[in-house]
């Protein structure tokens, strides 16, 4: 593994100092130019010219016109746009639809140097440019948008965005594969309009008559106008994600058809390492150093990424539709190389900030059926619990860390992409957890129950309170046999379909229980492709047919967020609101058990101090049935950022006890998405300004 000490040409100087007269292909992206392993652009970039085509960027163009997207001329075989690393509507805007005030992967983090619906525009501005050129788009935001979806923004079902971009080809997921395979079709000379069997690619046609075993969708115009039709269109489609069992897809848009060629086929751990090995400068372009460079950066340029995929399937993560449920991991040696590597470079101060993926403790294959026959269509790994085929075994990832660790010049590799607790906790031995305990965390460590009410946590695909409470008792003892004060990072959810007041009050005593109060809340964002999505327009879960209530008005949505956080001052008319609307005046007052006092700034009684040597959890599994009691729940069923991939609630710490304050270092972005891929990093102490901007840990 090399150090490049070359970026991709972005100038016709570039273009003239390495001799090239016509670039053949060019990359448009909505992120400024990062040539690291964590960013798509540098990838695609990377393994374009491995495979011996000349490539060149352009980064966040302006695009009032398109003389930037002339910059570096006419390319021989076509541009490849994205929006970058994130949705551009997730980008621009948060849950309450408010603009954002900073861009991470932009110059010093400034917003407004990518428009709306980016990868529409850019795709307009490039037939300005060359009427005839030919444009496939990637990337996160195509990737999402492929089939007819409901548009938070817009608040109404969109068609594909093929459609609406005007490309000539569409391609979803990671992309190597994908990418190289269009390349070489169109090295050979083939024309774009004849590009139809390709995995991994989406393309328009007025005639299907030729496609066999292929699977039709409500059309457009159906989806649009019945919400039932739009419910079974999912279904259908979050059936096929699969590169062993997926059929082909179609869906009807008036007189043409949008066609998903089955999923790529997933890389093997020979093609990651491959992807990984490639030399990347591993920083961001030296135009952007006036302003302070690339905010994104800072966390990921000591980071290394595993493994692909997840199996956890949360319902509010798309990441299903982008990576796949199937674990795709790097070799061993492949990691060790790029961590000796990051011990080269001029700022490293031996500190691996992560070594993981989507989820960091999956690091193979769920189970060995899926190694022939792909994963199951109606059955999940994790949910509601463990499949008795699950494979439970940390013993690979955890020898990884070890070598990783022990290498000259590091002194420490945290784990910083997130630990589905649900899994380790069914660990039959305790030595990954022990070891994670004692070298892998910075003091904290993050995990996300996101709720504790059975029908809530039905809805989102997640484990049930008596799982998370075993396993932050058992955190805690381990960190006291071995001496160590560390905390725990709970990441809550807000207004998820399926939550209501009283379960969000159920939630807020259940966090009075625990004596703590989260610095930020995650409120549910219903970005395109995910499953919670899906039940957030249509109030329906289209797996189980079950109906599912939505909080839509700002009004409960502000509700429920203020009752995670019921002991601020400011948030005191909300919650009182809440509980008066509840009927639950009885958590008003001085009493133990209340939730708020009967003026702003008054707590009521906030339970009693424990030692240093308990921690405040203890009284968690003890007490925290008691509102669960109070309360009859049903029980019915269940994946990004990609929800991209997005923020969190972050700062949010389980103390070890009530007199310790909360403490700040972790930020949870693993959401670095561009042309056909998804990085799945964290960013520093300067990213966590925007949680808003972050893709979820699940």
């Amino acid at each position: 593994m090399k150090l490049c000490k070359e970026f991709l040409p972005i100038s016709k100087e570039d273009l003239e100092k390495r001799k090239i007269e016509q670039l053949d292909f060019i990359i448009v992206s909505g992120d400024a130019y990062v040539d690291h392993p964590s960013f798509g652009t540098a990838i695609i970039g990377r393994t374009l010219e491995a495979q011996g085509f000349t490539v060149g960027i352009i980064a966040q163009p302006r695009w009032n016109d398109c003389e930037d997207f002339k910059t570096l001329g006419k390319p021989k075989y076509g541009f490849l746009v994205n929006s970058g690393n994130i949705d551009s509507m997730v980008n621009h805007y948060t849950t309450a639809k408010r603009t954002r005030r900073e861009d991470l992967y932009s110059p010093g983090g400034e917003a407004g140097h990518r428009p709306d619906r980016a990868v529409i525009v850019y795709c307009n501005r490039i037939r300005e440019a060359y009427k005839d050129v030919t444009i496939a788009i990637g990337g996160i935001e195509a990737s999402l948008r492929r089939f007819a979806h409901y548009d938070y923004w817009d608040n109404k079902v969109r068609r594909s965005i093929l459609v609406d971009s005007k490309a000539d080809l569409l391609m979803y997921g990671m992309g190597e594969k994908t990418v190289v395979q269009l390349a070489d079709l169109l090295r050979y000379g083939a024309s774009i309009k004849n590009i139809t069997t390709v995995r991994g690619t989406c393309y328009l046609t007025k005639d299907v008559s030729n496609i066999k075993n292929a699977v039709t969708l409500p059309s457009f115009e159906e989806v649009s106008t019945d919400k039932k039709a739009y419910g079974e269109a999912y279904k259908l489609e979050y059936y096929e994600q699969d590169s062993i069992n997926g059929r082909t897809l179609i869906q009807k848009y008036g007189d043409r058809y949008l066609v998903q060629n089955p999923p790529q086929e997933d890389l093997t751990q020979e093609e990651m390492d491959i992807t990984y090995d490639l030399p990347y400068t591993r920083t961001y372009h030296p135009i952007y150093e006036a302003k302070g460079g690339i905010p994104a950066i800072q966390e990921v340029e000591f980071s290394i990424t595993s493994h692909r995929g997840c199996f956890g399937s949360c319902s509010f993560c798309a990441l299903t539709f982008h990576q796949g449920r199937v674990i795709q991991n790097r070799g061993q040696e492949s990691i060790i190389e790029e961590a000796k590597l990051l011990t080269t470079l001029p700022n490293f101060k031996g500190y691996i900030h992560d070594v993981g993926g989507p989820t960091a403790n999956f690091r193979h294959r769920a189970c060995t059926k899926q190694i022939e026959h792909g994963t199951c269509k109606n059955k999940q790994c994790m949910f509601p619990a463990p499949c008795k085929n699950l494979i439970i075994d940390h013993s690979e990832y955890l020898s990884l860390l070890k070598k990783v660790r022990n290498l000259p010049g590091i002194k420490k590799v945290f784990v910083r992409s997130g630990i589905r607790y649900d899994y380790l906790i069914h660990d039959k031995t305790d030595s990954f957890f022990k070891e994670l305990c004692e070298h892998h965390i910075s003091g904290q460590l993050k995990v996300a129950p996101e709720h504790v009410v059975p029908r809530v946590l039905n809805q989102m695909g997640k484990p049930t309170k008596e799982i998370y409470d075993r396993f932050v008792n058992k955190y805690f003892q381990i960190n006291d046999k071995i001496d160590k004060k560390q905390f725990l990072v709970p990441y809550l959810m807000s207004s998820h379909p399926g939550s209501d007041l009283k379960a969000a009050i159920e939630l807020a005593e259940y966090i009075k229980k625990m004596g703590y109060t989260p610095e930020q809340v995650q409120d549910f964002y219903p970005t395109p492709g995910s499953l919670s999505t899906t039940m957030y327009y249509t109030g329906v879960n289209p797996i189980t047919g079950e109906e599912v209530y939505i909080p839509t008005t700002s009004e409960e949505k502000d509700m429920q967020r203020a009752l995670i956080q019921f002991s601020v001052p400011k948030n005191h008319l909300k919650v009182k609101k809440a509980l008066i609307k509840a009927h639950r005046e009885d958590l008003m007052g001085n009493g133990k058990d209340c939730l708020i006092g009967f003026v702003p700034g008054k707590l009521g009684y906030q339970g009693k101090h424990k030692n240093n040597s308990k921690s405040s959890t203890d009284n968690v599994t003890k007490n925290s049935s008691d509102s669960s009691k109070r309360k009859s729940v049903t029980s019915k069923n269940n994946d990004s950022n990609i929800n991209n991939k997005d923020s969190s609630n972050k700062n949010s710490n389980v103390p070890r006890n009530n007199n310790l304050k909360n403490i700040s270092d972790i930020n949870p972005n693993n959401s670095k998405n561009k042309l056909g891929n998804s990085s799945n990093k964290n960013s520093k102490n300067s990213v966590r300004k925007n949680s808003n901007t972050k893709k979820r840990v699940h």
